[in-house]
């Protein structure tokens, strides 16, 4: 029955959001944008069901994705006068309901002890496999066991169903498949159960317990599911349970915001629901309340280049806020001239009266932090990193650090910077040009290869020079002095951050909005990241830079730096965004300045394989310039007298045969055979700087030179 109070909730909502409210009992699946008031639309169908007497707040079950999703639902329901509603993220759900029956399962015993981290249990478990797992190593095989505990995937299945899924995996899969066995025997043995086991008990607790599924069923009779295209098979075999054969449910998603695909959540569920429930009432928000029309209209040109499942159900929307100024587009020469940029305009937005907890640095990886955290140090910038420790605190960075520090003791005096960096992170167990597999490793591997490529700006340019010595003596970098150095970053890190400006990685930022968002570090290879090699996973990297579009309210910022670092090999704009691509004198680099770039920086086009044409996605394979399966043409005669020629340059300069040319390159080069300089440098991994330093040699042993030509063997003590 309509009433005031019924009334009073229907109020100020658009026509799109009132549908949603009002629509009859049965199935709804909501469609909604960002921005577009989700939240608001949620809440208010329970509250109106609730005020007009069609159901009752008690019997209502919401469920979230975070507990604070959960907390505001509750909130926002509170002071629309309905009180009863359970609003809980699924596990807390299940944890709840298993804690209730448990003596009834369990005859009388008590229940397991739950973990709050499975990283030590897999570190014994893997021990138990025959294998050594660092706390890196043993995150990313946890990682691996929750996703197949939340994709119902047992032990004996993994191998088949993660090769099916295509998991990139820190081992081999069987040794991933011993550990994730061992691990389940040892919970059984210590009498424990991890949070996917809560699930799994709530479910066998329904589906084998009529007395316990009549009890559940009872209560909760009407489910509402936010974030529904982040539910993972688990959850929804949970979700099958409760309502058992009923329909009477309600989900709201964005199948365009779908970004964690490799926890196991698909969109799959959101995507098939108007199939399944062939009554479904299914309502599109496309009013975007959140941002202005100008980063709403990047948004959508983002994601309307989509393809694959989630397209079919995008989203195309609508700005209502008033006009704003367009997204701020920049190109910089290199990563550093990016930060510097970034914090200086930080301070400014500070200086005119936006508060630093509305402005936010998104990027793609953790890894990328430091040279903001550094940057904004600088310039007097309060500023947080939301979920991740700050660079110089991680566990790997300060081993590092301490690995360096041992190595001023034992390197010559004399090593070239980088070199003694490299050498000494060997010994923590880092190698360059080897990223692994596996979230945490990798992340691990990309925090000290920004230290490498740290040294290598600071032996270029140091910004400190020892006491006592004239600045105007040169004299090469020590080890000595960078380890000062690093003391001296990690020193400024430490300013207030009570009101300070987030730092976070795309993934992170999700559900969250700030007034002013940077999106950083734009270039092909960290977004979409060298990683996502299949159509699926590149579109999930689009998808993500669509979330970092649709966290800003009002004013956006996107830029990426056409090399990593001053001099270095030119990098192409990421392809989501052609709009990066420099089309006229226009753009602006650092410093403010009407740059032209060269044509050839302005091309957006993939690399495709000289070989069967397909279009090349992983840094390897744009460097060999063909699909890894393709069948290599490498002529192995010049393959070796390239390696002969490096193997001698890295003996004359002191350094590893890697600094002068990687594995890769040099086989890069005996299957191309560049006859031209412009042929060389479109080779990654030969920019400018090692095309001056090797390019003539290169050019002259392609062209057929022997090695002792080029670079004369030296003359023993004995044969003189």
């Amino acid at each position: 029955m309509v009433n005031s109070a019924s009334e009073r909730v229907l109020a100020g909502l658009d026509p799109e959001q009132r549908s949603a409210v009002t629509a009859p009992a049965g199935p709804v699946c909501v469609l909604a944008g960002a921005g577009t008031g989700k939240t608001r639309a949620v809440t208010s169908r329970i509250a109106y069901r609730a005020l007009t007497g069609e159901i009752s707040a008690r019997h209502v079950l919401a469920v979230t994705f975070t507990a604070r999703a959960a907390a505001e639902l509750r909130q926002r329901l509170a002071v629309a006068g309905v009180a009863g509603v359970q609003a809980r993220t699924f596990h807390a759900a299940a944890l709840r309901q298993v804690r209730y029956f448990a003596p009834r399962l369990l005859d009388g015993r008590a229940m397991p002890e739950l973990l709050d981290s499975k990283v030590r249990l897999v570190t014994l478990a893997a021990a138990r496999a025959g294998l050594r797992a660092d706390r890196t190593a043993a995150r990313d095989l946890a990682g691996e066991i929750e996703w197949a505990k939340s994709s119902l995937v047992e032990p004996g299945e993994y191998v088949v169903a993660a090769a099916k899924a295509l998991r990139e995996t820190s081992h081999e899969p069987a040794k991933v498949a011993e550990v994730f066995a061992a691990y389940e025997r040892l919970k059984r043995t210590g009498g424990v159960i991890d949070f996917e086991d809560v699930l799994r008990a709530a479910v066998w607790g329904i589906e084998e317990h009529p007395d316990v599924a009549e009890q559940v069923r009872n209560q909760y009779r009407h489910l509402v599911v936010d974030e529904y295209q982040d539910v993972n098979p688990l959850q929804q075999r949970l979700l099958d349970a409760w309502l058992g054969g009923r329909d009477d449910l309600t989900v709201v998603g964005d199948a365009s915001q779908t970004i964690y695909s490799f926890t196991g959540a698909t969109s799959a569920y959101l995507v098939d629901f108007p199939r399944r429930y062939r009554a479904a009432t299914v309502v599109r928000l496309v009013r975007d309340y959140r941002s202005t029309p100008q980063v709403v209209g990047l948004a959508n040109a983002v994601i309307s280049q989509a393809r694959g499942t989630e397209a079919r159900l995008r989203l195309e929307l609508v700005g209502q806020r008033p006009a704003g100024p367009e997204p701020e587009r920049r190109i910089f020469t290199d990563e550093p001239a990016e930060a510097a940029a970034v914090a200086a305009r930080c301070r400014a937005l500070i200086d005119a009266g936006t508060p630093a907890r509305e402005v936010a640095v998104l990027f793609r990886t953790n890894a990328q932090s430091e040279a903001y955290e550094k940057a904004l140090a600088e310039a007097g910038v309060p500023y947080l990193v939301q979920g991740a420790e700050r660079f110089f605190e991680r566990v790997e960075v300060r081993q590092a650090i301490v690995a360096l520090r041992a190595a001023t003791r034992s390197l010559p005096g004399d090593t070239p910077l980088p070199a003694a960096v490299v050498e000494a992170l060997a010994g923590v167990g880092w190698a360059p040009d080897t990223p692994p597999p596996g979230g945490a490793a990798r992340e691990r591997w990309e925090a000290l290869a920004a230290l490498v490529q740290l040294a290598e700006e600071y032996a270029a340019t140091p910004e400190i020079v020892p006491l006592g010595v004239a600045a105007t003596v040169e004299r090469p970098v020590t080890l000595t002095d960078f380890t000062e150095e690093l003391a001296r970053r990690a020193a400024q890190q430490h300013v207030p951050t009570v009101d300070g400006v987030t730092l976070a990685s795309l993934h992170s930022a999700k559900g969250l909005e700030w007034d002013a968002v940077f999106l950083v570090g734009l270039a092909e290879g960290t977004l979409p990241t060298t990683y996502a090699r299949t159509t699926e996973q590149v579109e999930e990297e689009r998808r993500l830079l669509y979330v970092g579009i649709t966290r800003a309210r009002q004013w956006l910022w996107l830029s990426y730096a056409s090399a990593r670092s001053p001099g270095g090999r030119p990098r192409r704009p990421c392809r989501f965004l052609p709009q990066l691509a420099p089309t006229s004198a226009t753009e602006r680099a650092s410093g403010g300045r009407p740059v032209r770039t060269p044509q050839r920086r302005a091309a957006t086009r993939i690399v495709s394989c000289r070989i069967c044409g397909t279009t090349l996605l992983a840094g390897p394979d744009r460097k060999l310039g063909r699909c890894a399966t393709c069948l290599s043409d490498i002529d192995d005669e010049l393959h070796e007298r390239l390696r002969e020629w490096r193997s001698r340059v890295a003996g004359a300069q002191k350094v590893p045969a890697y600094v002068v040319f990687t594995d890769a390159t040099l086989v890069a080069l005996a299957e191309r055979r560049p006859g031209r300089a412009e042929e060389l440098v479109a080779i990654a991994g030969i920019g400018p700087r090692k095309l001056g330093l090797y390019g003539e040699a290169v050019l002259a042993l392609v062209a057929g030179a022997a090695v002792d030509e080029i670079c004369p063997q030296k003359t023993s003590e004995s044969d003189r």
